[in-house]
């Protein structure tokens, strides 16, 4: 269930209220008249399936909340009532299945923006890379994937392909290159340092390495294994699974080959370093391709859910 707490300029709460009662789904329906001071109006409250969400925010934002109240989404973590039982029942479709656009806009938006923090997760987690390049460690390579943020650059990118949004796309984009490209450069020079100190060798990068050897040496399992990774990872994020431990995977030949093509570049292995940034292009045009389908094909699906949508009777 998602609580709704709306401020509605007076002139316009009964259309609200109006939109909610016709909206199967909902239930706890609450209005408080002028309580809300900043900015003026009534505060409506409501609760809604999941699944109902999407299609309520849509009509509240035709009537123009956005711009002249407020339109705050929670979700319920608990909810012991009978009513909001039977409005889960009332509510067409899985609430697993439903995509609320307008949160995940918000969500990626967030996590596509190009911060200091960001910058220093691909650093780190990119530096932590090239350590288990180095050492053939599958340990320290779990470690880079678990500290590297950039799913949510390649989450933006694809909502903003299928909501047809430029500006969260070019917010993406950037984040994602200059996030690797800081990363790498610096890594680079990380490596060299750790050379200097005779922690790191380039006889190192050359001996054979079973556990890390893949990350420099693409093949079509790479791009297949990149689909599946892109469609596991937009299923988590819409449906608000385990967002985290999905990343954990997805990262697994994109950190990893930015430090492999870092170390590579260091010691002037060539070879290296282009098959790395090979394996890193092909797996981050990979999950964003899927991540794209994916995203349209949730859309088509619940359009099919829509055509079985009947609304509440007027009272």
């Amino acid at each position: 269930m998602l609580h709704l707490r709306l401020i509605t300029p007076a002139d316009r709460t009964e259309a609200v209220v109006s939109v909610i009662e016709s909206t199967v789904g909902t239930t706890h329906l609450v209005v408080l008249p002028g309580a809300a001071r900043d900015p003026r109006g009534d505060v409506v409250l409501c609760d809604v399936a999941r699944e109902a969400g999407d299609e309520l925010l849509q009509e509240l934002q035709a009537l123009g909340l956005a711009e002249a109240g407020s339109i705050a989404v929670e979700n319920i973590d608990l909810s012991l009532s009978r009513r909001a039982d039977a409005a889960e029942e009332e509510a067409p479709g899985e609430a697993a299945d439903a995509v609320l656009w307008e949160q995940l806009t918000e969500a990626t938006h967030e996590e596509s923006t190009l911060t200091i923090t960001y910058v220093a997760f691909m650093v780190l987690a990119t530096m932590i890379a090239a350590c288990g390049v180095v050492l053939d460690n599958a340990i320290l390579i779990v470690g880079a994937m678990a500290v590297g943020p950039e799913f949510g650059p390649l989450a933006g990118v694809c909502t903003a392909v299928v909501q047809r949004a430029p500006r969260l796309a070019l917010r993406s984009l950037g984040a994602l290159l200059v996030g690797f490209a800081v990363a790498i450069a610096a890594t680079t020079l990380f490596s060299l340092g750790m050379d200097a100190i005779g922690q790191f060798h380039e006889g190192m990068l050359d001996k054979p390495r079973p556990n890390t050897g893949f990350i420099w040496q693409p093949d079509p399992f790479s791009f297949v294994v990149s689909l599946l990774a892109g469609v596991a990872g937009v299923l988590s994020l819409t449906s608000a699974k385990s967002g985290a431990l999905v990343g954990v995977a997805i990262s697994v030949t994109t950190v990893p080959a930015g430090a492999n093509a870092a170390v590579a570049l260091s010691y002037g292995e060539f070879a290296q370093m282009w098959g790395s940034a090979e394996q890193l292009a092909l797996n981050l045009g990979g999950i964003m391709l899927a991540g794209i389908l994916t995203l349209y094909a949730q859309k088509a699906l619940w359009r099919t859910q829509r055509g079985r949508w009947v609304r509440r009777p007027k009272t």
